[in-house]
């Protein structure tokens, strides 16, 4: 395979994923002379649909409560470059640990989790409803712009680091493991019989990155969105691991600082922090466990890039005051069961009558088992913006749940 060129090199570590060794992609494409795989991966990810729409999908709170707040999109960029950061400390390849971050939420849903919750629900009798299996299908499957092939056509490294993020999803037998012990999802089953991506191991340097990039993005501008929507104080931060430390630090230096400022000025620092942290322990980590390869980062026991001991006890206490006073806070929790009602109310009318989905959807359903029809109906649904769904429902029922 050709090398990129025109582009200075990244250094890499032995044991970083190497472009010119990508295991290639499931239909074979001649070589980029400009791009590596990794690369390409990313541009096609960035110009698909499925990436467009994370502009109108909820993060936290919804798209209309705040020109402010995050979104999906808003939340994938900055994983992105947290996820760069890493990789280009720990010398491994950043287009490959970008790719990754900026496809790792294509499969959410409107509503964010609240509507996953939703879509497993009446997914139950057909498989259920996961999405980070619907990332990949959205990559493998549902993106349909190529005209040799349906899905973007990714490297098998990007797949593999797709689905394998947060860990190995079975054992060597095949047997699922950890959140899929009672079975892996179906879009993961189905793919799995055409491409082997090692489920039974660990993922490379670069995913752990972008996975690891997830956690902090998220923990630190909850924070700063919960500020800015006013559902928590600065002055409850003085009871939150780290956070507390990082809000005195700035009082002392800068006294009398605006609350806005004060407030950036906390979540800046507690990036830095955590990505630092994740930094120093993962290098300690390969210095222990001398990877030699890719392929030893796959087969070690355990994940490499992550959080030392005392941060993640921070961590673990930052995420349980966002869950109590920002993810599960009343007005939040309302908005959501009516998101979840919505989405419900719109798998069951399209289940019932598939012809009422746009032509591209409901074509080649006529006879089809209730499993395909309600896999179709639940891509359809869950590649809804929350803009789209809730006018959709509007347009199809009497009376719409207020997410005001």
């Amino acid at each position: 395979m050709m090398p990129a060129i025109g582009f200075g090199a990244q250094p890499r570590a032995c044991y970083a994923v190497l472009a010119e060794q990508s295991r290639g992609r499931l239909f074979d494409e001649p070589a980029s002379p400009t791009r590596t795989p990794y690369q390409r991966d990313r541009d096609r990810i960035i110009h698909s649909s499925a990436f467009r729409r994370l502009q109108a999908k909820t993060q936290v709170f919804l798209y209309h409560e705040g020109d402010m707040f995050r979104t999906r999109l808003t939340h994938t960029l900055e994983v992105s470059q947290i996820a760069r950061s890493i990789a280009r400390a720990l010398s491994v390849d950043e287009d490959l640990a970008e790719a990754l971050a900026l496809s790792h939420d294509l499969g959410h849903t409107p509503f964010g989790h609240a509507g996953e919750r939703a879509l497993d629900l009446v997914m139950q009798p057909y498989g259920g409803f996961d999405h980070n299996a619907q990332s990949l299908r959205a990559v493998t499957a549902l993106e349909q712009c190529y005209a040799e092939h349906d899905g973007l056509n990714l490297s098998w490294e990007t797949l593999e680091g797709l689905v394998k993020h947060n860990g190995p999803l079975t054992d060597r037998s095949g047997k699922g493991i950890g959140h899929y012990a009672d079975g892996l999802p179906y879009a993961i089953r189905v793919y799995a019989e055409q491409q082997d991506l090692m489920l039974w191991s660990y993922a490379s340097i670069e995913a752990q990155a972008a996975a690891i990039a997830d956690d902090i993005a998220y923990n630190s501008h909850d924070i700063d969105d919960g500020l800015r929507a006013m559902l928590i104080s600065l002055d409850q931060l003085r009871d939150v691991p780290l956070v507390s430390d990082l809000l005195a630090e700035v009082e002392g230096i800068y006294p009398g600082l605006s609350e806005s400022r004060t407030t950036h000025e906390i979540v800046r620092r507690l990036i830095t922090r955590m990505v630092e942290d994740v930094i120093n322990t993962s290098m300690a980590n390969l210095s222990r466990i001398a990877p030699q390869s890719a392929d030893d980062v796959r087969n070690a026991s355990e994940t490499i890039v992550c959080f030392s001991p005392e941060m993640a006890r921070s961590v673990a206490g930052i995420k349980r005051f966002l869950f109590e006073n920002v993810y599960r806070e009343d007005s939040v929790m309302r908005i959501m069961k009516s998101a979840e009602k919505v989405l419900r109310n719109l798998f069951v009318y399209h289940f019932e009558a598939p012809d009422t989905m746009p032509f591209a959807w409901q074509f080649d359903l006529d006879g089809a088992p209730q499993k395909v029809v309600a896999r179709r109906v639940a891509d359809y649904v869950a590649g809804m913006t929350d803009r789209f769904a809730i006018q959709e429902h509007q347009r199809l029922f009497d009376e719409t749940p207020d997410l005001g």
